[in-house]
Order: structure tokens, then C-alpha cells, then sequence
């Protein structure tokens, strides 16, 4: 046991620590006498056990083509069984809820769609020029992704498509195949604008060109979210002073704008810190997957980075009117037990990869991933 903890990027959980505080000081400040602080703080507990627990696992058993398989068949119908059973939140059906207890599927589908295309590429990393590789690999996305947006929930299925991009990127694929695939997005975007998207979907979107357009209707959290973190200014009105949240102008100030009510609170200062606490966690999830035992730990660490950066980007983004609103959580500071569950795993699989990591000269490591 004491070398399975020895084994734990420390550092890593170091850095995660005062970002998790970050999202309970802003529960407790505004949520009063609600539960939601002590709920948070339950699936906290729990994440640290899964990821404590999963710590000392050998999960070489995951390169295993059956395995991967399996798991991405269970999710799938995971997935569709929500169109029958899920609980309508928001306008999508993305939940299963068993009393207090809600679990949404698509955050454990995009680990699985990590572990699946870590698979796929570690095995064709040398041919991955091939542009066959790049449309195999994106049925393996496109498969979740078309589940998760028909719910309907297009922050999730971005989510899924930049993973796959953004592995895909990292494998070698070419300029000139990266051209065709965003000309193909370009033009599935019109498809589905025309056809698929529903009306408050193009209003977030349209409302993102033109944020001023609506403000009392489609616009309204996004024109709340952007005067509260305008209003925190350098240092910020102070923890539990901040008027947007507590006089509930900001609309989801726990979840999808939490970071929002963070700002408003912590100012520029706090904003700041905050940000380079959560570069520090990619910079220690990046430097995990270079000491990779094989390509397959290697790409999975790289696509765990992804995963995180894309939430992040995205949940900022909006909540300063640079991306359209898309109920993207703020990783470990977004209340919900569901995704920080998720969360914890994606990093407890990493720690129980580091037990046969290794430790190989940087040259060497490039050399072996391009297949030199």
C-alpha cells in the first residue's frame, strides 16, 4: 500500500485542492441554507476514495480491444436509453435521477471515447497520415457524439468532437487532412443548423454574434454572467458580497456560471490565480503522460489534458461572451457530483498508469511517439 501511494502524483493532488476549495467557498457564500455545500463536499469525498482506490490498479488490462469495446457498448446503450428513461433538465434528456441521486452518462462516455482513440492511434500512430485512420477514428466520436447532441446536449458532443480533434492532432495527422476535416465540420454546422439545431440552441449561438441583441430573453445569462465579472474588478467585492449572484440576477451562479460568481467575488487577482492553479493540474497531467509506459498511456494522459482544457476553455469562454452557452461545467469547481465523479476517474486511472511509467530521455519518447 505504501507504494501504491508513493506512486501518486502528489504535486497533482496538491494543486486540485485549493481549486476545489475555490467552488465550495462560492457554494457556501451564496447558497445560504441549502444543501448544496454539504453535498459537494460528500461527492468530494467520494471522488478522493475512487481516486485513492483506483490508484492501485494495473489498468494495462484496458488495452485489451474487447475491453475498450465492451465498455464503449455499455455507455452507448447508456446513452440511448436515455431517450426512454432520462429526466428532462434544461430541455435535454441527459439524466438518470433515482430519487436525490442524478448520473449523467456522457461524462463517463467521454473517458471511454479517451481510452478507445488512445487504443486506436498508439496501434497506427506510424500510419497515421492515412487519411482512413482519421475517418475510422471519427466514427468512434461520431457514434457518442450524434447520442449525446440528439438529447439534446451540444456542449457535451463539442466536448466529444474536440477530444477526437484534438488526438487526432497530437497522433500526426497532416495539414492538409486537418483542412478537409474542418471543411467537413463547416459544413455538417450548416447541416445541422438547418435541420437539426433546436430554436434556443440558435438563439445561444446567435445571441453569442450578437450578444447585446436579447438581453431580456436568450441573452440575459450571458449579459448577467459578463456584468459580474466586470464588477469584480481587480480584487473583487469580497466572498459572499457579490450582488449578481446573492440577488440572483446570475442565473446557474453553482454550476454553469460559477465561474462567474468566482470572479465577482475574487477579482482579477483571484481570476488569475485561479487560472494558474488550473495550468499547473494540465501541466502535471501532460508531464504523467510523457513518462507514459507505452503510446497508448501516452495518448491517454494527452486526451485526459484535452478533455480538461476543452471544459475549461468553453465554460469561460461562456461566462465572458466568447462561446455560446452550452452548459459546460468548470471542472472541479462546478457543483454536481456526476462530473466531478467522472473527473476523479479520468485522474485515478492516470495514477494507477504511473505504477509501470517510466523514465526514458525526452529524445527518446518524441523519437518513439513519431514512430522515428
Amino acid at each position: 500500500m505504501k507504494n501504491n501511494l508513493l506512486q501518486i502524483d502528489w504535486l497533482l493532488f496538491l494543486f486540485l485542492l485549493p481549486v476545489l476549495g475555490a467552488g465550495l467557498v462560492v457554494m457556501k457564500s451564496f447558497t445560504g441554507a441549502t444543501s448544496l455545500f454539504n453535498h459537494q463536499l460528500i461527492w468530494i469525498g467520494i471522488s478522493f476514495t475512487v481516486f485513492f482506490t483506483l490508484s492501485f490498479f494495473d489498468f494495462r488490462f484496458l488495452k485489451k480491444t474487447e475491453v475498450l469495446i465492451a465498455l464503449f457498448a455499455f455507455f452507448s446503450l447508456m446513452l440511448l436509453a436515455l431517450f426512454v428513461a432520462g429526466h428532462v433538465s434544461n430541455g435535454a434528456k441527459s439524466w438518470f435521477s433515482f430519487g436525490g441521486f442524478s448520473f449523467q452518462p456522457s461524462d463517463m462516455m467521454k473517458l471511454v471515447v479517451i481510452l478507445l482513440l488512445a487504443k486506436y492511434f498508439s496501434r497506427r500512430h506510424v500510419e497515421i497520415r492515412n487519411i482512413k485512420h482519421l475517418f475510422i477514428s471519427g466514427l468512434y466520436a461520431f457514434i457518442p457524439f450524434m447520442l449525446v447532441f440528439l438529447q439534446p446536449d451540444f456542449g457535451s458532443a463539442m466536448i466529444i468532437f474536440f477530444i477526437w480533434f484534438g488526438m487526432a492532432l497530437v497522433s500526426g495527422i497532416s495539414l492538409k487532412h486537418l483542412g478537409a476535416v474542418i471543411g467537413i465540420g463547416i459544413l455538417t454546422f450548416g447541416i445541422l443548423w438547418m435541420f437539426a439545431f433546436h430554436p434556443y440552441q440558435k438563439h445561444r449561438i446567435l445571441n453569442f454574434l450578437h450578444p447585446l441583441s436579447d438581453v431580456h430573453g436568450s441573452g440575459y445569462n450571458v449579459y448577467q454572467s459578463t456584468i459580474a465579472v466586470g464588477s469584480g474588478q481587480l480584487l473583487g467585492k469580497g466572498v459572499g458580497f457579490g450582488t449578481q449572484s446573492r440577488l440572483n440576477f446570475l442565473p446557474e451562479y453553482e454550476t454553469d456560471f460559477i465561474f462567474a460568481a468566482f470572479a465577482e467575488e475574487w477579482g482579477f487577482v483571484g481570476v488569475v490565480l485561479l487560472f494558474v492553479l488550473l495550468g499547473l493540474i494540465i501541466w502535471r497531467i501532460l508531464h504523467n503522460a510523457m513518462l507514459g509506459a507505452t503510446n497508448f498511456e501516452m495518448l491517454y494522459g494527452m486526451g485526459l489534458a484535452i478533455y480538461f482544457m476543452s471544459h475549461f476553455i468553453i465554460n469561460v469562454g461562456m461566462n465572458i461572451g466568447l462561446a455560446p452557452v452550452t452548459g459546460i461545467t468548470l471542472p472541479f469547481v462546478s457543483y454536481g457530483g456526476s462530473h466531478l465523479l467522472s473527473e476523479f476517474i479520468g485522474l485515478g486511472i492516470l495514477m494507477g498508469m504511473r505504477k509501470y511509467n517510466r523514465v526514458a530521455h525526452k529524445d527518446d519518447m518524441r523519437n518513439e511517439f513519431l514512430g522515428i
